[in-house]
């Protein structure tokens, strides 16, 4: 019986390093395992020892790396703020990286479990603010949970990243309304 070798970490923070210089170059889409290897400068076959999919070396990249920013708005207006935070997935990448995201936690609950963390505390965070001013303003109920409504917001952005489907204006309207409508005084 073999012994597998152990990971070189020059080589693991090599591949890292070269997925994300790839998406911020080109995009997820754009991303193969040849083109990280030759990035990184090991081999394919290195690549597939460690990790089972480019999905999954995403899911690394991102646990260790930093967090592509994302600007959510905190204005007076509450449904303008929700339908800009729903307009961030408004695009083929985002939609990408979201689907890749959701097949990382899928194949992996562990590493799901802690990019889960890593990834939605921001957006949990700008919930409770939002909701806390929208509270303060008279226009949410005081009784409105915090981490439901923010669960519930990453939950309609992955489902449309599940599905494909991008944010485009006229669902991030209806989406907001019925948010709205659900936690208005």
């Amino acid at each position: 019986m073999s012994v597998p070798r152990p990971r070189s970490e020059s080589a693991r923070q090599a591949v890292l390093e070269a997925m994300r210089g790839a998406l911020s170059s080109s995009g997820y889409e754009a991303v193969t395992i040849e083109g990280l290897a030759e990035a990184a400068g090991v081999s394919k076959q290195t690549i597939y020892r460690w990790w089972p999919s480019k999905a999954a070396i995403l899911g690394e990249a991102l646990l260790e790396g930093s967090l592509p920013l994302v600007d959510l708005p905190m204005t007076d207006d509450l449904a303008a703020d929700l339908k800009a935070m729903f307009a961030v997935q408004d695009d083929g990448e985002t939609v990408a990286l979201a689907r890749a995201l959701i097949a990382v936690t899928a194949t992996d609950p562990e590493l799901g479990a802690r990019l889960n963390e890593r990834l939605a505390a921001p957006i949990r965070e700008w919930t409770a603010e939002w909701l806390a001013r929208g509270c303060a303003s008279g226009e949410v109920r005081e009784d409105v949970d915090a981490a439901v409504v923010a669960d519930q917001l990453i939950a309609l952005g992955s489902y449309s990243a599940l599905l494909g489907v991008e944010m485009d204006a006229e669902r991030a309207e209806k989406l907001s309304d019925l948010v709205l409508r659900g936690i208005g005084s």
